[in-house]
């Protein structure tokens, strides 16, 4: 494993792979790492991770753009259905993974976070300028 993966747990069932340079997603993995239930995930930050820490079929960009989990079958997920399962992993945001097996709902939620990918750069250049954090050189939009 490599020093990129904070919070690593070594039977974590589940990955979580998030841009550790973009200020927004760093803010709102930190949210998630101090819930209960966290301990049993593996935050892995695709900047800085070691190459064969990604998933087979999966490019360090693709990680980049879009957010994805790796479950322990090896199985990768994105976008809603990536937050969904951590949503049932962590105790305080349940609920939301409960809400998200209504029918319809997962369409919703994949339309809602397709509509937020286009605003991220946006709400990223925010969340720098508040914080005085550095965005990333790359035109890649972060997680």
């Amino acid at each position: 494993m490599s020093n990129a993966q904070v919070n690593t747990a070594e039977s974590a069932d589940l990955k979580v792979f998030y841009d550790g340079a973009c200020p927004l997603c760093r803010r709102e993995i930190d949210m998630y790492k101090d819930l209960k239930g966290a301990e049993s995930i593996n935050w892995i930050n695709v900047q800085s991770c070691d190459a064969d820490e990604i998933p087979r079929d999966v490019t360090r960009d693709e990680l980049l753009g879009r957010f994805h989990i790796q479950s322990s079958d090896q199985s990768v997920k994105s976008g809603a259905a990536a937050f969904v399962e951590i949503w049932q992993k962590l105790p305080a945001f349940r609920f939301l993974a409960r809400l998200a097996k209504i029918p319809g709902a997962m369409p919703v939620l994949e339309f809602g976070y397709i509509l937020f990918l286009k605003i991220r750069p946006l709400m990223q250049k925010g969340v720098a300028r508040i914080t005085n954090d550095k965005l990333p050189h790359s035109d890649t939009p972060a997680n």
